[in-house]
């Protein structure tokens, strides 16, 4: 948290990380409007921090001094348990759900439909730090037998991106690919052939929205204003256009209890959350 001197009183500036969901100029572009509004409704300038991938945000969140995210389920997860971040709103979706899951598919003419169907194929994974990009499908990989991923499949590769592994899904670059729904849905609604073509073999159970957490260390007040701003946007007609444009109906109250199904696919995928190596190799 930084404060800027202007005239006789100090403005707070709040740098806040970006995971990367979509391509980086994606997320910027979705963001952007968002973080000018809440500049405009408390005062405190806000700063986007644009990660070049999951993998790193915790690292990142020392080195690049950022002062609060918009985590990921796991991410975020990590965060509480291994920062104290505290978490502060998260979005309703369109649908009407204030949570993802994630997918596990397969091209529709590739002949897997379950997991033994699924040996000696290729596989995306996103980043070992993704919920439904990683953990969820360790856990399911698990509960079915597979104990060891480099002996069953042929090859995987983590594309840093849910987008990016659909894509490579739907280009044939591989078997099979894991992802999250919400961008699952996003893509099928430029592009037909995401859902005329791709096949969903397994779903996890709904975890929270990536959601803004903030340290601790933030003043009460500007934690607070910060909240209010995003929870009273959607009865606000210039909120209501940013929401709109971030594609969203409104943002909630969230915390810590609301990411226990991600605390629980984690133990299930044999992951302790203290001493997890996120890092992909």
């Amino acid at each position: 948290m930084i404060l800027i001197f202007i005239g006789q009183s100090y403005a707070v500036e709040l740098n806040i990380g970006l995971i990367p969901e979509q391509n980086v100029f994606k997320q910027f572009k979705r963001y952007e409007p968002l973080g000018k509004y809440i500049e405009k409704k408390t005062g405190t300038k806000i700063k986007f921090t644009l990660l070049s991938r999951y993998g790193n945000i915790l690292e990142s969140f020392h080195r690049k001094k950022m002062d609060g995210a918009f985590w990921g389920s796991f991410t975020g997860a990590m965060a509480i348990k291994k920062l104290g971040i505290q978490p502060v709103a998260r979005p309703i979706n369109l649908d009407g759900t204030s949570t993802y899951r994630g997918y596990i598919m397969v091209h529709k003419d590739s002949g897997i439909k379950n997991i033994k169907d699924m040996k000696g194929k290729s596989l995306a994974f996103v980043e070992k730090a993704t919920t439904a990009g990683y953990i969820f499908p360790m856990a399911y990989f698990r509960e079915n037998g597979i104990k060891d991923i480099d002996k069953y499949f042929s090859e995987y590769y983590f594309t840093g991106s849910h987008d990016a592994a659909i894509h490579a899904l739907l280009t044939r670059k591989v078997d099979i690919a894991c992802a999250k729904n919400t961008v699952f849905e996003i893509l099928a609604r430029e592009d037909s052939r995401i859902k005329d073509n791709l096949v969903i073999i397994a779903t996890s159970p709904d975890v929270p929205s990536n959601g803004l957490g903030l340290r601790k260390e933030i003043a009460y007040g500007v934690k607070e204003e910060l909240r209010s701003a995003l929870l009273d946007m959607h009865i606000d007609p210039e909120g209501k256009e940013v929401l709109e444009e971030f594609g969203v109906k409104r943002f909630i109250e969230t915390n810590k209890e609301d990411y226990a199904p991600v605390f629980d696919i984690s133990e299930r995928a044999g992951i302790n959350l203290q001493k997890y190596n996120y890092i992909n190799k």
